[in-house]
C-alpha cells in the first residue's frame, strides 16, 4: 500500500511539474493570439472610421448638388447606416462562430471589411456613373457594418478564451483599447496626408481614396492563416 501511495505521489509530482515546464510556451502562444486578435480589431475600426475622417473630401464626389452641407449630411446618413447593420452582423457572425469556429468567422469578417474598404476606394464618382455611385457607397458601408458587428463579438469571445483565467479581464480590455486606437489611426492618416503629402485639392480629387486602399491591405494582415490558431 505504501509503495502504491509513493508511486502515486511520484506521478502527481510529474503531472504538476509538466505544466510548469510548458508555461513559457503556453504564455507565448496566448500573447501571440491576443496580439493578433487586438491588431485585427484595430484595423477593422480604422477601416470603419476612415469613412468619417475623409467624408469632408469625398462627399461631393458621390452626392450631386452644390450645397456642401447637404452633401455632408448625405454622407453622414450612410455613416449611420453602418451602425444600424452592426447588430445584424453580430448575430450572423455569432451564429457562424458557434457552428463553424471562431477562426473562420474572424477570417470572414476581415475579408468583408477588406472588400468594403476596397469597394469605396475604387467606386466611380457620381459624375461618372450617376445614382449608382451613392448606391455602391451605401452597399460598401453595409458590408463594413456587418463585418465590424461580427468581428466585435467574436473577437471579444476569442480574446477572453485564449487569455489565462487569472488575466482575462486585463487581456480582453485590449479590445476597447484597439477600438480607440483604430479611430486615432484614421485621424493620424488624415493629418499625415494633409500636412505632409497632399494638398486639399489633391485630397478632394483622388487622395481620399488612399486611406481605404491602406485599410484594405491592412485588413489582410492580422488573421492570416499561419498566424491565427483557434
Amino acid at each position: 500500500m505504501r509503495e502504491m501511495r509513493s508511486r502515486a505521489a511520484d506521478l502527481n509530482g510529474i503531472d504538476q511539474a509538466a505544466p510548469a515546464a510548458l508555461a513559457p510556451h503556453d504564455m507565448t502562444r496566448r500573447l501571440k493570439a491576443i496580439f493578433v486578435g487586438s491588431i485585427g480589431n484595430l484595423v477593422e475600426w480604422y477601416d470603419f472610421y476612415a469613412y468619417s475622417a475623409f467624408a469632408l473630401y469625398f462627399a461631393s464626389a458621390f452626392f450631386p448638388g452644390t450645397d456642401p452641407v447637404v452633401q455632408q449630411l448625405n454622407a453622414a446618413i450612410l455613416f449611420a447606416f453602418g451602425f444600424i447593420v452592426r447588430p445584424i452582423g453580430g448575430w450572423l457572425f455569432g451564429h457562424l462562430a458557434d457552428h463553424y469556429g471562431r477562426r473562420r468567422a474572424l477570417m470572414l469578417s476581415v475579408l468583408l471589411m477588406c472588400f468594403g474598404s476596397l469597394m469605396i476606394a475604387v467606386t466611380p464618382t457620381y459624375a461618372t456613373i450617376g445614382i449608382m455611385a451613392p448606391v455602391m457607397l451605401g452597399f460598401a458601408r453595409m458590408v463594413q457594418g456587418l463585418s465590424l458587428g461580427g468581428e466585435y463579438g467574436t473577437s471579444a469571445t476569442y480574446l477572453t478564451e485564449v487569455a489565462h483565467e487569472d488575466h482575462r479581464g486585463f487581456y480582453s480590455s485590449f479590445q476597447y483599447v484597439t477600438l480607440i486606437g483604430g479611430q486615432l489611426c484614421a485621424l493620424l492618416v488624415l493629418l499625415v496626408l494633409q500636412q505632409g503629402f497632399l494638398t486639399a485639392a489633391q485630397l478632394k480629387a483622388w487622395g481620399w481614396r488612399s486611406p481605404f486602399v491602406i485599410g484594405a491591405l491592412l485588413a489582410l494582415v492580422p488573421y492570416s492563416p499561419p498566424r491565427l490558431r483557434p
